[in-house]
């Protein structure tokens, strides 16, 4: 939706400012005692991670698709020494390209690489000032798993070359929550909906969604206490 900047983030707080609010508002419209969960997809996942963690009043579940919290595509120790070089030089708009140009790495589908090769809409591109609020996600991340205790899915491809599936995997198994669903799909690539497979995947995720929402009391005690004393 940041049409005039895409690709663009002044940090990883404007980051999570902006998710936090919209949540706010979705939570203050709902009267329909209607589960809310985030979804995180991808790079996304990292997001939804650190906002869960960080606002977990906010959100009854989360659900993370092939999450970028341990990736296999990483920036080399030249390419990070530059980044900080242009962090204390002030140089914050200059524009990387994304390191993940091969369609292959998010389906192994014909028909799917080419519609992402032809995909008008693709973002090829980030400012410097986004790849700066990444790390500083990153440098959160470890923090994030005692705070996550809300219901978590998490659905991971086998055949991922874009995210670590195995080290994915071990990072969420720390999770402070009691109800976590880890569902690993061997056979696939990065982007599990453009897989052969997919209708697997998404009676998994349907089948996950109406069992949270099934649930009466779907938040938290004391989340629910201190939105009614607010």
């Amino acid at each position: 939706m940041n049409e005039p900047a895409r690709g663009c983030a002044d940090s990883a707080e404007r980051l999570i400012d902006d998710v936090a609010p919209f949540l706010e508002e979705v939570r203050s419209r709902d009267t329909s005692n209607t589960p809310l969960i985030l979804l995180g997809v991808s790079w996304g996942g990292k997001l939804a991670t650190v906002t869960a963690a960080r606002r977990p009043d906010l959100i009854d579940e989360l659900a993370l698709l092939y999450p970028g919290l341990r990736a296999r595509v990483r920036t080399r120790w030249d390419q990070s020494l530059r980044l900080s070089l242009a962090e204390w030089l002030g140089i914050r708009d200059k524009r990387v390209r994304v390191p993940l140009n091969d369609a292959a790495l998010f389906t192994g589908e014909p028909r799917w690489q080419e519609m992402i090769d032809n995909d008008p809409l693709a973002l090829h591109e980030v400012t410097v000032s986004f790849l700066l609020a990444n790390r500083q996600l990153d440098c959160q991340l470890p923090k994030c798993p005692a705070a996550i205790r809300l219901p978590v899915l998490v659905m991971l491809a086998g055949r991922d070359e874009i995210i670590d599936s195995a080290a994915t995997a071990r990072y969420v198994l720390q999770f402070a929550t009691p109800d976590l669903s880890l569902i690993e799909y061997p056979n696939a690539r990065h982007t599990l909906e453009f897989e052969p497979d997919r209708d697997k995947f998404i009676n998994d995720l349907i089948a996950w969604l109406a069992r949270v929402s099934a649930r009466k009391n779907h938040r938290p005690a004391e989340f629910a206490s201190r939105a009614d004393k607010e």
